[in-house]
């Protein structure tokens, strides 16, 4: 443990054990299943450590977790999604990183904690979930943009992606490589204004660099897993998924301006 502790951010155990437990949920979100796990990361870390330390540590792991789940979902993407979403997304991006001093975290996951659960509480009522949707620019432009945005400031992504591609119907393993080609593409585009507001230094990637075993580990089980489920199971799951990571980010969001 003084070993790990000399060079990284890991000082004592409950540091390594909280950050092994966030890394682990983290990469089962990164292989498919669910983006709940993958909101709960920097929340969890930051019970041990400041949040932007957290988002930071988490960023070259991200990294990692996206070239396994790239592989191994390799083939498994829908070209048109990704065309929609992608060029918005370094958009939502680059307005992240020009306002990244003045936007609060809490507001931040409280509009996307709130919109989510709008989203489902249409779906529900409506039943349009049943019927797919095609595709739209200005729907695709705006989710994709404020998807950028949100990955970027608070790594909460995931819900405006999934707001634009659940209705899309997409076979789960095609919705999953979407997905994950998607957010290998933000998190790498990332990198460069993360760098340059001063995110990196050496104790953070090495400390990332610790954590790359599980991160692999995880990322595969959570492929695992979601390739053995079918659409009449990964639907109704993804909508849950999506209830539980509005509910969490509503809920940090007003923990956040009043704490």
């Amino acid at each position: 443990m003084q070993l790990i502790a000399s060079f990284t951010f890991f000082q004592d155990t409950q540091t390594l054990l909280v950050a092994i437990l966030a890394v682990f949920l983290v990469g089962l979100s990164k292989g498919g299943l669910g983006g709940a796990f993958a909101l709960m990361g920097v929340p969890i870390l930051a019970l041990v450590m400041p949040p932007m330390q957290a988002a930071a540590l988490l960023l070259p792991i991200l990294l990692m977790m996206d070239a396994i789940s790239v592989w191994t979902w390799r083939g498994w993407f829908d070209r048109a999604t990704l065309w929609h979403l992608l060029p918005a997304a370094f958009v939502g991006i680059a307005v992240g990183a020009l306002t990244a001093a003045i936007t609060s975290e809490a507001f931040v996951r409280l509009i996307v904690g709130l919109l989510a659960l709008g989203f489902v509480m249409r779906m529900t009522v409506m039943r349009a979930g049943a019927l797919p949707r095609g595709q739209r620019w200005v729907s695709g432009s705006f989710w994709g943009a404020f998807a950028g945005f949100t990955s970027f400031v608070a790594h909460a992504g995931g819900p405006p992606f999934q707001v634009y591609a659940l209705p899309l119907r997409l076979d789960p393993r095609l919705f999953t490589g979407t997905s994950v080609i998607f957010f290998a593409v933000v998190n790498l585009v990332k990198v460069a204004p993360y760098a340059a507001l001063g995110h990196f230094d050496t104790k953070t990637l090495l400390s990332a660099a610790v954590m790359l075993p599980l991160a692999a580990v995880s990322t595969v089980l959570g492929a695992k897993v979601i390739q053995r489920i079918n659409a009449q199971v990964f639907y109704p799951f993804m909508y849950i998924t999506l209830t539980l990571v509005g509910g969490k980010l509503v809920w940090d969001g007003v923990s956040g301006f009043w704490l």
